[in-house]
Formats: structure tokens, C-alpha cells, sequence
């Protein structure tokens, strides 16, 4: 690829729950606008990050991880991961460099082959760091067996950085030549909202049971300038938020003893919404039963799924 020819294009990452998306996402881009957790199916929303090169613009679509749903959530997130293959130049998909190939990477291979069948194919062997050299190349080579021929198959850690730069030439050499879509500087094309909820429900996330992740929603209700501040005081911005859970249980464990867990998840997730917008927040959370929630149509729609 010249130098001189600008590239551009949509680029998906697929994989199982947890095989470093999201955090691949963060680093391709350069700044946090997709949340990581070690609880499976964090992600929830096509968070589009845009990386900008002096030759080529990459827009990465980070959705949610294919499975077997079980729930109406699960299956319109499914979804959600169906309708973006058929819409982007690279489908990328991540194996992490400690887990073995198993069948639930050869059950998404056949459904990227089915769903888009034109569509180039790139392996990324993610976590490379947690292994020795002798390991990542074993991975790589049964990647590509898995792929076939045609496919590039790249190692990555998203870490430490190693790589990443190899994987935006490489990607960017398998886009068209073509125009910017977004202007430089610009990361996200996500609302602001969307990511202020998305840190928060991270927030929460840490530390929690493991059915919280699948029960968990954030809605940000309102967003509003605080009136009075002077110049020296700088910007100022209220945020109330709700979180919801889909039992009385669940919501006691959210808040914790005295309302201590609640307290911890809203000075984490305020330190990292002002580092997101680069103002300083006032961050007020309660938190509201709307039961089964992900099995309801209506309350899916209302929470924005």
C-alpha cells in the first residue's frame, strides 16, 4: 500500500464473550469509549471508534460477543452483531493467546461465512503478552488453519501495544482507496449519554456476582449545566443516573451495607466520565427494580435495546 493513497472503511470485531474486543477497541483508537470487564457480555451497544492515520481512517465497530441467547437481551444483541457483518469492508476475529480453538470459534467462523460471505476475514490473536512466543506462534498457525489461506492472521496485545500499529497497516491495506468519513479528532460517534451510562454500568460491574453483568441497565436521566460557576471554578455538569436490576436482591447487593458499594461505583465512574468529557461532574445514582426486564419487550425498549 502507497502512502500516498488515503484508505478508509468499517472494520468488525467478533469473537466469544471476553477475548479482548473491547480493550483492543481502546487501544486501536487511543482512548476509552468502549468498556472492559472480565464478566462476559459486557458490551452491549456497536460502539464505533474511529482511528485516524496520516494514510487511512478506520472505523471499528465493537459489538457485543456471539453466543446462544437465552433471553429476548440476548438475542436481540445477537442480532445486533448479525446485522453489522453485512455492512463493513474486515470482519477481525480475536483469540485470545492463552485459550485453546474450541468449537464455540468454529461455530462464529461458519456464521461469518454465512452471514457475509464477501466479506474479507482477518484473524487476531489477542493477549499476546500472558504467553511466550513459542505459544503465540502455535496459535497463529492453528488460527490460520482454522481461516484458510486467504485470510491474514495478525498477532496483537492490546496491553502493552505491541502490534497494534502492524494491525492498523494491515487492516487499512484491505480497505479501498477513499475519503475520511469523520473530521480528525473526532473518536466516537456515539452520544455522550451512551458513554457516561456505559462507564458507569463498568463501575458497577467490578466486583459484582456473576448474573449482575446479564441483569444490570444504566439510563442517564438528565444532564445539566450547574448555573453560578465562575470562570475560575471552571464547567460544571450535574448527571443523575438510574440503574436498574431485575430483583430486590440484586438491588441491595448494588447499594451495599449503608449505601457504601453504591458510593464506590459513583466516585469511579465520575473520575471517569470527567476524564471522558474533560469538565468536572456531580454524579448522583439510585437505583430502581424494573422486573425480568431482558425478557420484556416494553422495558427492553425503554432501556434502550
Amino acid at each position: 500500500m502507497s502512502k500516498n493513497e488515503f484508505r478508509s472503511g468499517f472494520v468488525c470485531f467478533v469473537g466469544r464473550p471476553n477475548t479482548g474486543k473491547s480493550t483492543l477497541t481502546n487501544a486501536l483508537v487511543g482512548s476509552k469509549i468502549a468498556i472492559t470487564s472480565s464478566r462476559p457480555q459486557t458490551t452491549r451497544h456497536t460502539i464505533r471508534g474511529i482511528v485516524h492515520r496520516e494514510h487511512a481512517q478506520l472505523i471499528l465497530v465493537d459489538t457485543p460477543g456471539l453466543h446462544k441467547p437465552r433471553t429476548l437481551l440476548g438475542q436481540r444483541l445477537n442480532d445486533l452483531v448479525r446485522d453489522t457483518y453485512s455492512e463493513v469492508d474486515v470482519i477481525c476475529l480475536c483469540i485470545p493467546a492463552d485459550e485453546a480453538i474450541g468449537p464455540g470459534d468454529r461455530w462464529i467462523v461458519q456464521q461469518i461465512r454465512q452471514m457475509a460471505p464477501k466479506t474479507k476475514l482477518v484473524g487476531i490473536v489477542t493477549k499476546i503478552d500472558k504467553v511466550s512466543r513459542d505459544a503465540v506462534g502455535k496459535q497463529l498457525l492453528a488460527l490460520s488453519t482454522v481461516l484458510g489461506p486467504e485470510s491474514e492472521v495478525v498477532p496483537v496485545s492490546a496491553k502493552s501495544g505491541e502490534q497494534v500499529e502492524i494491525l492498523v497497516d494491515v487492516l487499512a491495506g484491505l480497505m479501498d482507496e477513499g475519503p475520511a468519513f469523520y473530521p480528525d479528532g473526532e473518536l466516537t460517534d456515539e452520544p455522550e449519554e451512551v458513554l457516561m451510562a456505559e462507564l458507569i454500568r463498568e463501575a458497577a460491574l467490578e466486583g459484582l456476582g456473576e448474573e449482575l453483568p446479564h441483569s444490570l441497565a444504566v439510563v442517564i436521566e438528565e444532564v445539566i449545566p450547574r448555573e453560578g460557576r465562575t470562570e475560575k471554578q471552571g464547567e460544571m455538569l450535574d448527571v443523575h443516573a438510574l440503574l436498574y436490576v431485575e430483583r430486590p436482591s440484586q438491588k441491595g447487593i448494588v447499594i451495599g451495607k449503608g449505601g457504601a458499594r453504591l458510593r464506590e461505583v459513583g466516585t469511579s465512574a465520575r473520575l471517569q466520565i470527567e476524564k471522558l468529557l474533560g469538565v468536572r461532574i456531580f454524579l448522583e445514582l439510585h437505583v430502581k427494580v424494573a422486573k425480568d426486564w431482558q425478557r420484556d419487550p416494553k422495558q427492553l425498549g425503554r432501556l434502550g435495546f
